[in-house]
């Protein structure tokens, strides 16, 4: 079970978040540009990376996920305007438009329908309200693409499948949400230490180094960012 293997994996990932945690604060602060008045969400937040990043610039944040002990982790973290929640992305504990801002980082590609998550971030974020996504993207080509997913299924069973942009933007636009900017990250990932991360083991770290698309030694993924306004009711 992916829950599982977060479970028994939190103290490597939480220290992994914790050693990149200003860095992404950063790049959150200067990406979103928050007024300080949000009350904000963060889905899919695990460890509370998303949602302890965007604590400093909102009124209040939640996080939610349905890991117990990545959970207990964030909350270990939390100031005191962050609060964090055991509940399902795709179905959210929450009222239409009840958030001015939401967000979600490095989810998507773990959710066997993704569709059904952004369509949740719409439904309870405010009219005018913003919406911060940011995920892996799938490389364009279709065989390249389901070399990386093989590959990244292999690493971790969490893993469902990476989504090329063009998927993204048709969900954004199916769900009244308009593209204020956008960035590229590149990441270059030592191969190792990414399965090391993942609790890569045994048998399934041999598979996973066998699929690797780009050999053993290192891994390049493009991290796509979208910083959107909810149009629509």
């Amino acid at each position: 079970m992916a829950d599982d293997r977060f479970a028994r994996t939190a103290a490597r990932y939480v220290a992994h978040q914790d050693a990149h945690a200003a860095e992404l604060a950063e790049r959150v602060r200067a990406f979103v540009t928050a007024s300080g008045d949000e009350r904000a969400l963060d889905v899919g937040c695990g460890a509370g990376a998303l949602a302890l990043a965007l604590a400093p610039l909102v009124r209040q944040v939640v996080g939610i996920d349905r890991v117990p002990e990545l959970l207990a982790l964030a909350r270990d973290r939390a100031p005191a305007n962050a609060t964090f929640v055991e509940a399902d992305a795709t179905r959210l504990p929450y009222e239409d438009a009840s958030f001015e801002l939401a967000g979600t980082l490095r989810t998507l590609h773990h959710v066997p329908r993704p569709e059904l998550v952004v369509a949740e971030l719409a439904r309870v974020t405010q009219r005018g309200g913003r919406l911060l996504v940011i995920d892996q993207l799938a490389p364009i080509d279709p065989l390249d693409a389901f070399a990386v997913d093989r590959f990244e299924r292999a690493r971790d069973a969490g893993h469902a499948r990476l989504l090329p942009e063009i998927d993204l933007r048709h969900l954004f636009e199916a769900n009244g949400l308009v593209l204020l900017r956008d960035r590229r990250d590149v990441e270059e990932r030592g191969l190792a230490a990414y399965l090391d991360l993942a609790g890569c083991e045994g048998d399934g770290r041999e598979k996973a180094l066998a699929l690797a698309p780009q050999g053993t030694d290192s891994y390049t993924a493009v991290l796509g960012w979208y910083l959107l306004e909810k149009r629509l009711p």
